[in-house]
């Protein structure tokens, strides 16, 4: 499969490494790219850093009018989406099964499965109807192997999940949209290896592996991917 013209493609959890990268390398790719965030001054630098061409947009993931008003945004300007590469995260633990606490599980039912909720429900239309219509998020491998310690987290990615791969069912009817899931232990960039010279990183993946990733699905056919858990771990 080839892409014969740029597409639209949304960032959302821009302001991090990861999107950063992943909004690098769509640039690159020829596409036109939004990257969203909910804090202005952090998503505007993150776009900066991105490179020339990738606009910023602060948008509260987690309201569901918020995202609504986000994609008719994106519409006035650059028309139906074409994918949208989901990588909104975030980490919370506890020592056990006992101490799992609301506060953790409220922020990470927000963060995780809400937003995730909201952003699939306002885009899954124009990814539908585009003729490479790709939506992906971030998970982790403790989904497989979850622990006491991890129970509120791996929860929350597990929904997630199991969301996106409905997702995906929804896709099945369009033979070209695709829905599917990057699974890392984590992420490294390259401030981190430069704070933790010693570290090794054993497992991680490079943001900049996840950002190819997500280019690669604009040329990889829907039917190969839809519904897939792609392991990105080393």
């Amino acid at each position: 499969m080839s892409v014969a013209r740029a597409l639209t493609v949304v960032v959302t959890g821009g302001s991090g490494p990861s999107g950063i990268a992943t909004a690098r390398a769509l640039r690159e790719a020829g596409h036109t790219v939004f990257t969203v965030g909910s804090d202005g001054p952090r998503i505007g630098a993150a776009a900066a850093e991105a490179g020339d061409g990738v606009t910023p947009l602060v948008c509260d993931l987690a309201s569901l009018a918020d995202v609504r008003a986000l994609h008719a945004s994106i519409s006035g300007t650059a028309g139906r989406v074409d994918g949208v590469i989901h990588l909104v995260g975030g980490w919370r633990g506890a020592q056990g099964i006992t101490d799992q606490s609301d506060d953790d599980w409220d922020f990470l039912e927000r963060s995780a499965i809400t937003t995730l909720r909201n952003v699939t429900r306002v885009f899954y239309d124009d990814l539908a109807a585009s003729d490479s219509g790709r939506f992906a998020m971030a998970s982790s491998t403790a989904v497989g192997t979850p622990t006491a310690a991890g129970a509120s987290y791996v929860a929350a990615k597990a929904a997630a999940e199991a969301w996106t791969l409905a997702v995906a069912e929804g896709f099945s009817r369009e033979s070209h949209s695709a829905a599917v899931i990057f699974v890392v232990k984590g992420l490294v960039d390259a401030s981190m290896r430069a704070k933790s010279p010693g570290r090794s990183f054993p497992g991680f993946t490079d943001v900049d592996e996840l950002a190819a990733a997500a280019v690669g699905l604009f040329t990889t056919p829907a039917a190969e991917l839809n519904g897939q858990r792609l392991l990105l771990s080393r």
